[in-house]
């Protein structure tokens, strides 16, 4: 990676040098087309924010869904900024000891890198996001703009230098092409200390009962999957950082089969476990068979890829019930099962699949152990600074908003106003919520309904 921004930068000299000569040369050229492949990749990531904000909104219910939107509009913009500010040093610039860069703050000495500082920008955002579905619908909007000021300034950026930014990681060899752990992993984590602090959301965990509360457009939802898998054609494709004519075919091609054998997975494995296709599940297991494959995107096979995807829509499914149901982290989106446990498991795959060093090729166990100690330092660091920051939080305030506002919906609570003209009702507890939902509609008609009253016995 370092050598790779040393390679653009020098490539902008040489456009600059050559701006007044008669013809470019090749190697102008050449560099040109990477930095137009890079600006195409860093816009589709940019564009996977809004397949972001229509699922966590078509997931989750309709008096939330202007949050949700803000906050997802919020976490670009504040990403953006604060990745300039202070996170694109901490990441890429000089390493102290392999732990973090040092310099390079508000990119001074790195002008000439702005092509890559918007590509990366992209993915600091995107780490931070990942927590906004799963602690939906309860917590302050003040606190989660904390939180995305802490993931985007420091917290991910010493993850991304550890093994992009020519750290500790690197060094030991430790693979990432795209991202499974740098920038899933590490959000999921951040999501889950999250949820820890935050709680459930009202009415999900009682009586006893795992209760379901239901999305309210699960349209809008698969809406934003398909987003989400054009984008990540970008998140993985232009991570190559080069228009390489071999290289970008081949992850287009492993980033779509995964995804694909994802889907196919989660679906028929729902059928089984569940006797239907779990609609929420299949889309979710897009999710998870591109997460899994972002890691080792580049050096896979098609056939790996495929494995890997299937792979990660089982895991998917039972993830899902293993963290509603057992650890009960209320996750709305399914975030930290998709983002988590798949990054895991994606990383975990270079060490087995890998054409290069994988143990399934012959080349021993040496990478699958790396990926491994790659996986529990990020889980070790992220856990630890996220909860250390709540904490400090929590200290002086609550993340969390007041059981009033929540029933009544953060839209009207932080916002003043609503996403939709519908009305939905805002003083159910969803209590009596079943454990397998029927929806919005449900919900509707029975508001203000009276039971009948039984007949008299003679």
């Amino acid at each position: 990676m370092i050598k790779k921004i040393g390679l653009l930068s020098t490539g902008g000299l040489l456009l600059g040098s050559t701006a007044h000569a008669q013809a470019p040369t090749v190697e102008a050229l050449s560099v040109s087309m990477d930095m137009v492949w890079i600006m195409i990749g860093a816009l589709l990531v940019f564009f996977m924010h809004a397949g972001f904000a229509m699922v966590e909104s078509g997931f989750t219910r309709s008096k939330n869904s202007l949050n949700i939107l803000m906050k997802n509009f919020l976490t670009i913009s504040i990403g953006s900024v604060l990745y300039l500010i202070v996170g694109y040093a901490i990441m890429f610039g000089s390493s102290a000891g392999g732990f973090l860069g040092t310099e390079g703050f508000m990119l001074s000495g790195h002008e000439g890198e702005l092509g890559f500082f918007v590509f990366q920008a992209m993915f600091a955002a995107t780490c931070a996001t990942i927590i906004s579905g799963a602690v939906a619908e309860r917590i302050k909007l003040s606190s989660y703009i904390l939180l995305t000021v802490a993931m985007t300034a420091f917290i991910y950026p010493v993850v991304g230098h550890w093994v992009w930014g020519g750290g500790w990681l690197a060094t030991l060899g430790f693979t990432d092409f795209a991202g499974s752990t740098v920038v899933h992993l590490t959000g999921a984590l951040g999501a889950v200390v999250a949820v820890k602090f935050l709680g459930a959301r009202i009415g999900k965990y009682a009586n006893g009962k795992v209760n379901v509360i239901s999305g309210h457009n699960i349209p809008l939802g698969a809406l934003g999957v398909f987003i989400l898998w054009f984008g990540w054609f970008g998140f993985n494709g232009g991570s190559t950082l080069a228009a390489d004519p071999e290289l970008i075919p081949h992850v287009i091609t492993t980033t779509l089969l995964s995804a694909s054998a994802g889907v196919i997975a989660s679906a028929f494995y729902s059928q089984l476990r569940y006797k239907r296709i779990d609609a929420s599940l299949t889309l979710n297991g897009a999710l998870a068979g591109l997460v899994g494959i972002t890691a080792g995107t580049g050096d896979v096979s098609p056939i790996g890829a495929i494995i890997i995807g299937l792979i990660a829509g089982v895991i998917l499914v039972e993830a899902v019930s293993f963290i509603d149901r057992k650890l009960k982290l209320d996750d709305p989106v399914g975030a930290i099962a998709v983002h988590g446990v798949c990054g895991i498991w994606g990383t975990l795959a270079v060490g087995l699949f890998s054409t290069s060093t994988g143990l399934f090729y012959g080349e021993g166990i040496s990478q699958l152990g790396i990926q491994a100690l790659g996986v529990v330092a990020v889980i070790a660091w992220t856990v630890l600074t996220v909860g250390s920051f709540l904490y400090l939080v929590t200290r002086f305030s609550s993340i969390r908003v007041t059981k009033e506002e929540e029933i009544a919906g953060l839209d009207f609570a932080e916002h003043g106003s609503s996403a939709y003209e519908l009305r939905e009702s805002l003083y159910s507890d969803n209590s009596s919520t079943p454990e397998f939902g029927t929806g919005l509609v449900h919900r509707l008609d029975s508001i203000g309904r009276k039971p009948k009253p039984k007949a008299k016995e003679v």
